[in-house]
């Protein structure tokens, strides 16, 4: 059985959100989702919007998703190491992030870089009701 581990923040669903997690789980038999606490996320951005327990839900709510599990750090390298996933999904809006190196160093799967699509992410969402106010 061929295990995949992605993750997401999640704080507003969007299409960018489902087509990550559908390819995916096209890539192996389980899909292993990690949703980021909202300690991991204040990592690199402000305060989610959605509670976390809410998160959660909703990412376990969609077909694709076999398992969710919280991520305590922005990093997944913490979890790649617990699961030991035959595959890991990432996005390329983290290239050039220190911790790819090393994930790189202590994963010996696949690394899959997932196409990042600016226009389809929760802060442009955000800004989009913000000029619309």
């Amino acid at each position: 059985m061929k295990i995949v581990y992605a993750y997401v923040c999640g704080d507003i669903i969007h299409e960018g959100h489902i087509l990550a997690l559908e390819n995916a789980k096209a890539l192996g038999d389980k899909l292993i989702t990690g949703v980021l606490t909202d300690k991991a996320v204040m990592e690199k951005k402000p305060r989610p919007t959605i509670p976390f327990n809410e998160r959660i839900r909703l990412i376990k709510a969609l077909k694709c998703v076999d398992c969710v599990v919280p991520q305590d750090d922005y990093s997944p390298i913490n979890n790649i190491r617990a699961i030991q996933p035959d595959i890991h999904m990432e996005s390329t809006s983290h290239i050039g992030n220190p911790y790819l190196k090393q994930l790189r160093k202590v994963f010996k799967g696949r690394i899959v870089m997932m196409p990042y699509y600016p226009e389809q992410s929760s802060t442009a969402i955000k800004n989009k009701i913000k000029e619309t106010r």
